[in-house]
């Protein structure tokens, strides 16, 4: 068999992805954080690794997944924040813009795994199941509660997850999250496609999304998630 006939789009697929591969895990890994100062990765969409001079790895919102992929549905989802924010019905051309630029499954040291609310761009499977299969068996799982019930739900043991709401504080080595008020409206609109939004009141914020103050030894990051200006 020839080359050319031997290579698959499965084999093309394995070859090519991620688009990084290893090298931004192996990077992180070889980082000497200076004292007086912290280091810290964007991984795409609000998607951060932190590690701070004491080596303590963070990261809030990775997300491993993608956006629109096909032109075969032309309406969007019924309920969507954005169909219900918008007031529209075509189909969001909202494609994935950035590169993987983490391999989950390549990680192997980490000290915590956050994030600020349960849409999918910022809370992954992926990322959970590389945690749970790769690292050590005591990493917690950090967020509001909507995001533990998803943690939960894919098959995070419970006892691994940290329920936080604005004014809660969670110490992690040597670095002290603070857990922050959130202004997210899209986070607060999603509906069941058969539910109805007239003379419905929204739950409270609290339980969908916070923003955090991450305070290192080296200096402080504040993550506002998907918040909106606001007063």
């Amino acid at each position: 068999m020839s080359k050319v006939q031997s290579i698959t789009r499965e084999s093309w697929i394995l070859s090519t992805f991620p688009e990084w591969g290893s090298w931004l895990n192996e990077e992180i890994e070889q980082e000497q954080v200076a004292p007086g100062t912290f280091a810290m990765w964007w991984l795409g969409c609000t998607g951060i690794w932190l590690k701070s001079e004491g080596g303590t790895n963070v990261c809030v919102d990775f997300w491993c997944g993608t956006g629109k992929q096909s032109h075969g549905n032309p309406l969007m989802k019924t309920g969507h924040q954005m169909q219900r924010m918008a007031g529209v019905k075509k189909l969001q051309p909202n494609l994935r813009t950035t590169p993987f630029v983490l391999d989950p499954f390549a990680i192997r040291q980490i000290d915590a795994v956050l994030a600020t609310h349960d849409h999918n761009d910022h809370i992954d499977v992926n990322v959970a199941a590389a945690v749970m299969q790769n690292c050590a068996d005591d990493v917690p799982f950090i967020g509001p509660q909507t995001c533990v019930d998803l943690w939960v739900g894919w098959g995070v043991p419970k006892e691994r997850c940290i329920v936080v709401k604005p004014g809660d504080v969670v110490k992690v080595k040597d670095i002290e999250i603070h857990a922050l008020d959130a202004f997210d409206r899209t986070a607060l609109i999603p509906l069941p496609a058969d539910q109805k939004a007239a003379g419905v009141l929204p739950d409270g914020m609290d339980v969908r999304a916070v923003n955090y103050l991450f305070k290192t030894p080296g200096g402080n990051l504040y993550h506002s998630g998907d918040s909106h200006y606001s007063n």
